[in-house]
């Protein structure tokens, strides 16, 4: 079975919980208010033959990169999002591409999914959860 084609711009439609999830990694109030309000943009390139992938998160306030290969351990710099380096690995599970961070919190990670012209985004760690929604650019 082919795995999808997650290439494209997608802009955040939907979000949830996500106050909670950047208490969980120790964001400040401040910070934590200032990201809640944005609208992020994701701009993925995926090379289904090789399975490398380039996840740019977008935003009027900070910009993060991610750029790995599917299946392939990496040292992931979180600078940007909390200042913490961790092990990363991203696999799929079905359809679904499912994102391990082993680092100082527990249980870290994200999902990312595909639904028509949405792509969704679990994010989680020590048990908060939070949720985004992103539809495709025409």
């Amino acid at each position: 079975m082919s795995k999808p084609d997650y290439s494209g711009v997608f802009h955040m439609v939907e979000q949830d919980n996500m106050d909670a999830y950047l208490a969980a990694l120790d964001i400040n109030f401040a910070l934590r208010k200032i990201v809640c309000l944005l609208k992020p943009t994701k701009d993925i390139s995926h090379n289904l033959a090789t399975g490398a992938m380039t996840i740019r998160t977008l935003t009027t306030f900070k910009n993060f990169n991610m750029d790995f290969v599917i299946g392939q351990e990496f040292a992931e710099d979180l600078g940007p999002v909390d200042g913490r380096t961790c092990q990363t690995t991203v696999s799929w599970e079905g359809d679904k591409l499912v994102c391990v961070q082993r680092g100082e919190k527990e249980g870290r990670g994200w999902t990312h999914w595909l639904d028509g012209n949405k792509l969704h985004l679990e994010m989680r760690v020590e048990g908060v959860v939070a949720k985004q929604v992103f539809k495709k650019a025409d």
